[in-house]
């Protein structure tokens, strides 16, 4: 059988007008996008008497690192940021991702998935003769479902043999479950969230009992963060991590997806692309004041 863990999760944090938070992962050094980002956040719980949070999201475990993590807290502080203490790590907090997935497991949303990237572009390639009937969502293909047809039994002893597996969420029997969802953001309004868009999406791997969406969804709920704020990259995740919230009781804060800065070429600031680094900023010089202001705060 496929085995799930189950522990207690953390309470949640007391009430308050609004909570904000910051959560970079320690996979390079942060930019001027994180900057603004981080500015945003803090500001937006000061202007309204709140609190600002840190968070960590260091569950990648072959890409995060203790040196980068470090330079976070470093690079912010030098910005002239504060924040509660402690400071939330997901790697930290694994056993309560673990119990979240339990209960998914047990309302029958998720079922391993043993397809690998190969796998399935070849079920894609092989329903789809002609390239523009293929079914594509904000991500590119839909996972075409494969391992959603399996028998338990297949299921079981596929697991049991050592195969390596990904759980995904039933996302039709999620969508019935859940009914009509929306979500308030502060720019575009209120959203219908459409997460069938996405299929059925990985929730956590047999190595890691977490992906981003689920570890996000559930860490903004325990500390109670009341405003998301994040970049426009993310705002189609949003309708997945809508869908969690109601599947699993959580609470639904408010959104706003900011613009994201670019760089002089116009290309979006990111680790990927090396942009430069608050890090390489203060090496060079630069104040605070300049970096805030570089960042679109003065």
């Amino acid at each position: 059988m496929i085995s799930f863990h189950f522990c207690a999760m953390s309470n949640q944090a007391p009430p308050s007008a609004i909570v904000t938070r910051f959560a970079p992962s320690p996979t390079g050094y942060l930019h001027l996008g994180h900057a603004y980002a981080a500015l945003f956040a803090q500001r937006a719980a000061q202007e309204a008497n709140g609190r600002f949070l840190l968070r960590i999201e260091d569950i990648d475990s072959g890409r995060c690192r203790a040196e980068f993590e470090k330079a976070i807290y470093e690079d912010l502080a030098w910005l002239g940021l504060t924040w509660e203490q402690p400071v939330r790590r997901q790697s930290e907090c694994m056993a309560e991702f673990e119990t979240a997935l339990n209960r998914l497991h047990r309302m029958g949303l998720l079922y391993p998935c043993f397809c690998t990237r190969k796998d399935i572009k070849a079920e894609i390639d092989a329903a789809h003769s002609a390239p523009h009937l293929v079914q594509m969502g904000p991500d590119g293909p839909l996972y075409p479902g494969t391992c959603g047809k399996l028998s338990m039994i297949e299921r079981e002893q596929r697991a049991e043999s050592g195969e390596s597996f990904a759980l995904r969420l039933d996302m039709a029997r999620a969508r019935e479950q859940a009914g009509p969802l929306t979500w308030m953001d502060r720019d575009k309004g209120r959203i219908s969230a459409e997460p069938e868009l996405f299929g059925d999406v990985v929730l956590a791997r047999k190595d890691t009992p977490t992906s981003y969406h689920l570890a996000v969804t559930l860490d903004d709920h325990i500390q109670g963060v009341t405003l998301v704020s994040r970049g426009e990259d993310l705002f189609c995740a949003t309708h997945i991590h809508r869908l969690l919230q109601s599947v699993l009781g959580l609470d639904t804060p408010q959104y706003h997806h900011h613009g994201l800065l670019k760089a002089p070429d116009g290309r979006r600031l990111a680790k990927r692309n090396k942009s430069e680094t608050i890090r390489s900023l203060r090496q060079t010089g630069h104040t605070p004041k300049e970096v805030r202001a570089m960042a679109g705060y003065s």
